[in-house]
């Protein structure tokens, strides 16, 4: 059996015999600047993925809102209490739109929360949000609907929310103001 040394010292010799009577060659050295690729934070991208979603709780109980019988309502505190009757009757044009239908809590959740990101960055005031009337779910009863009134009392940028007229959506969707 041969020894893994020798076989080292054989290569060696091969290459160094191969080789005896190169010279370096002279390049003049090229300034060609590196490019390297952005890093990709995962760690960090996954760590906001998850601040999202934990910023909005489902157990989460306002100290005050609007909200009367079933009609989702919600003014913040300090806003003028006209802002949710022009809201109601449709004075903001609605410049963006998602529907939660099919989603099972957590992803509806996470759904909101990067949709709100997105219209914050893109400085969008009024969206609609579908959430529908709970007509597929166990129990027919609407659990989104009473999601969505609690996730969206947490965020800073809601400044007032209503249940949509009915040709937009009615029980089923809800219309919400957002900070500039």
């Amino acid at each position: 059996m041969a020894n893994h040394d020798d076989d080292l010292d054989n290569d060696n010799s091969l290459f160094y015999e191969a080789v005896k009577g190169a010279r370096p060659l002279k390049v003049e050295p090229q300034h060609v600047p590196k490019l390297h690729p952005k890093p990709i934070a995962k760690h960090f991208i996954r760590d906001e993925k998850q601040a999202l979603q934990d910023s909005l709780s489902d157990d989460y109980i306002p100290a005050h809102d609007v909200e009367s019988g079933e009609e989702l309502l919600y003014l913040h505190e300090g806003q003028a209490p006209n802002i949710l009757s022009k809201l109601r009757r449709g004075f903001w044009v609605v410049q963006a739109q998602i529907d939660l239908h099919g989603l099972i809590t957590d992803e509806a959740r996470l759904y909101v929360a990067d949709f709100l990101n997105s219209c914050k960055k893109r400085k969008i005031r009024c969206v609609r949000i579908v959430h529908g009337k709970g007509l597929g779910s166990r129990n027919r009863e609407p659990v989104l609907k009473h999601k969505l009134r609690s996730w969206l009392m947490q965020r800073d940028e809601v400044i007032a929310y209503a249940q949509a007229k009915p040709e937009d959506g009615g029980s089923g969707a809800v219309i919400v103001l957002l900070k500039m």
